[in-house]
């Protein structure tokens, strides 16, 4: 059954040279490809959950006491804002790369303790986080001011008040911006590119780069499995955003 597969994926190579599915009958190629996509996956999984983080950390620093917090915020987002991903992704990699430690698993090759991958999850969370703190924001302005002062008068402190009343509703109202904004931090993954990191994006351009015949088949597999990954992002928030929401609250 395989061996058949693989002769009819041969065949077309052979009939229509510019569509040469070389990845479905050469393992070595088969392996880039599930691979790439595999560290896709990871790196937009790390991305999601640091830069969700990142934002809900950073909407409770806006509100604090300490005018300096506040600055401090402010001036994370108006930094990752208003920069390129891109110039991000090599600023990180190559800039403030040059000052991490390093280690020698075999005591001859030295290694940076933060790796290209470690620092594309590192750029894109930090991107993606400023957008999250502005949209949490949005979200905690939406709570009624009475429901905190509600809460204020049977006993709770300023974090009880955030974490278990303003951050729940809070959330709820920031799930259809926070949607969009995930769905763009997934597709910004293929920026890791300019760093090297072993994505979908950067194994397919090495397969089309080895078998110019195989670029229009590889372009087909990128534009799958990006509608997919993100087809399924969408899905699966939808899918929560109807299941937590409040009448009243998050539309």
């Amino acid at each position: 059954m395989i061996e058949t597969f693989q002769e009819f994926f041969r065949s077309v190579a052979d009939h229509h040279p510019t569509w040469n599915f070389i990845f479905f009958y050469e393992e070595r190629q088969w392996n880039k490809v599930i691979g790439g996509l595999w560290v896709t996956i990871k790196l937009s999984l790390a991305c999601v959950l640091f830069s969700v983080l990142i934002g809900i950390a950073g909407a409770a620093m806006q509100g604090a006491h300490n005018r300096f917090v506040r600055y401090l915020v402010a001036g994370y987002i108006q930094f990752f804002r208003n920069t390129p991903p891109v110039v991000q992704l090599l600023f990180f990699y190559f800039a403030l790369g040059r000052f991490t430690p390093t280690y020698s698993p075999d005591g001859w090759l030295e290694l940076p303790i933060i790796s290209n991958v470690g620092w594309a999850i590192v750029s894109l969370s930090f991107f993606a986080g400023a957008f999250n703190v502005e949209i949490f924001r949005a979200g905690v302005e939406a709570v009624p001011r009475s429901t905190q002062e509600a809460a204020s008068a049977l006993g709770f402190r300023r974090l009880q008040i955030y974490s278990h009343v303003v951050l729940p509703l809070a959330f709820r109202v920031s799930l259809p911006a926070l949607n969009n904004n995930l769905v763009n931090l997934v597709k910004t993954t293929t920026q890791a590119f300019v760093i090297a990191v072993p994505e979908l994006l950067y194994q397919s351009v090495t397969i089309w780069n080895d078998f110019p015949s195989a670029q229009n088949p590889m372009m087909a597999v990128l534009f799958l499995s990006y509608l997919g990954l993100v087809g399924i992002l969408v899905f699966g928030m939808n899918r929560w955003e109807r299941s937590i929401r409040i009448p009243g609250y998050g539309g």
